[in-house]
């Protein structure tokens, strides 16, 4: 049985503290009451619960919270105890401040509180989607159906973010060679052969066009030109950053994704599966549609997809069909509205939405697949051109200066 310090206040409603054993804090609490002791404060010996600061350094990833809640699914499927799961669960945790946040909800558990109004007191680790979706497991007495369905929605979610970061590391690692490789012959090289060229001139001569370009390039950036345009290239990139945080400017820049050549389609395509996946779990699992489709707007991850969505919450929330202003919106495919229209009038809506999931899914792998095929001869032809346009100009002095040696011979 476990040793808890207490604090509290007697009959005269003087501070009191000790330490007393009890099998949970509701019994701590029922036995002080025996003493006339009211309980302000508790903690289990050993194991002092306080709840943890939300730092920057601290986080949960995906795939921690996404195999933290398949255990836990299968736990509770077992049939053990609701708080026995999350304390077996909090000690086998590596991260320390997941641990915390466990034992945090271990004890609002312990203290009488649901599930889900303990997860939902760290949204940092436990988004709406998670804690609304525990909230409806336990309404409906199906926790361990809702935690397995919770566990293969983040699965997915993580799948997907990992295919598109891996689509992007080849291509960015290229460009990153390339743009060093240019910029080591542009600031070293280049200057080393400008020095000979210039030694080798007569009077009156004048190196090739090519070649008085490229070392014109080559001296600016090998000056101060480099490094004011190396500040210009943050400073554009943090104040993109800092007006994306603003409401103007996240409208602005979501607008502009959406309609960007290539990247925007992929980009439809990964907001059309995302919304359909998040939204067909919630309706699943019992949680009412107007409900739903707020806590979708809400993850959908850009401020156009979540307007539309909330345009289509208001058109439901009027009395309309689901499809109408879904179609008003112009920002989802004419497909999708005709497979919820089908999914609506049989009532499957929620396999509906799984099918248009796992269809764009697919479709965003192929999309990236795709991409990365064009990017790749892209990339080196970009590279080829450039480097070979470099050489060809400083290859083009010495090709004079050999015809003026071999006239000279004559």
């Amino acid at each position: 049985m476990p040793t808890y310090t207490y604090k509290g206040r007697n009959r005269l409603n003087e501070v009191v503290s000790g330490e007393m054993e009890a099998t949970s804090q509701d019994d701590l609490r029922s036995l002080l009451k025996r003493e006339q002791i009211i309980m302000t404060q508790a903690s289990e010996k050993g194991r002092d619960i306080k709840i943890p600061k939300l730092g920057r350094n601290k986080k949960v990833k995906a795939k921690e919270l996404a195999v933290f809640t398949r255990q836990f699914s299968v736990m509770i499927d077992a049939g053990l105890p609701l708080v026995q799961c999350i304390d077996i669960l909090a000690t086998q945790q590596k991260n320390v401040f997941f641990k915390d946040v466990l034992n945090q909800v271990r004890q609002d558990v312990e203290e009488g509180s649901t599930l889900a109004a303990a997860l939902s007191k760290h949204p940092k680790v436990f988004d709406n989607l998670y804690s609304h979706m525990v909230e409806a497991g336990e309404t409906g007495g199906v926790l361990d159906l809702i935690l397995q369905r919770l566990a293969t929605l983040i699965e997915k979610v993580v799948k997907l973010k990992r295919s598109i970061v891996s689509a992007s590391i080849y291509p960015a690692a290229v460009i990153l060679v390339a743009v060093a490789a240019v910029a080591i012959i542009m600031i070293v090289v280049i200057p080393q052969f400008q020095a000979i060229f210039l030694g080798l001139l007569g009077p009156g001569e004048a190196l090739p066009l090519p070649t008085r370009i490229v070392m014109a390039i080559s001296n600016f950036l090998a000056g101060w030109g480099g490094l004011a345009t190396a500040i210009v290239l943050i400073a554009a990139g943090v104040g993109t950053s800092f007006y994306y945080k603003t409401e103007k400017g996240r409208y602005q820049i979501d607008r502009i994704l959406l309609k960007l050549p290539i990247f925007g389609g992929i980009l439809r395509k990964i907001a059309v599966a995302r919304f359909s996946r998040i939204l067909s779990t919630l309706l699943s699992s019992g949680v009412p549609i107007l409900q739903s489709l707020e806590i979708t707007a809400k993850t959908a991850g850009n401020v156009i997809i979540e307007e539309a969505i909330l345009k289509v919450r208001a058109g439901v929330e009027r009395g309309e069909n689901f499809v109408e202003p879904l179609r008003a919106t112009k920002v989802f495919p004419e497909m999708v509205s005709q497979m919820i229209q089908v999914g609506e009038q049989t009532g499957a809506m929620d396999a509906m939405l799984g099918k248009i999931a796992d269809f764009y899914e697919d479709e965003v792998d192929s999309a990236i697949a795709d991409l990365l095929a064009m990017i790749e001869p892209a990339l080196i032809a970009f590279l080829g051109v450039t480097i070979g346009s470099i050489v060809i100009s400083m290859y083009l002095p010495l090709f004079t200066l050999i015809g003026k040696l071999a006239g000279g011979a004559k």
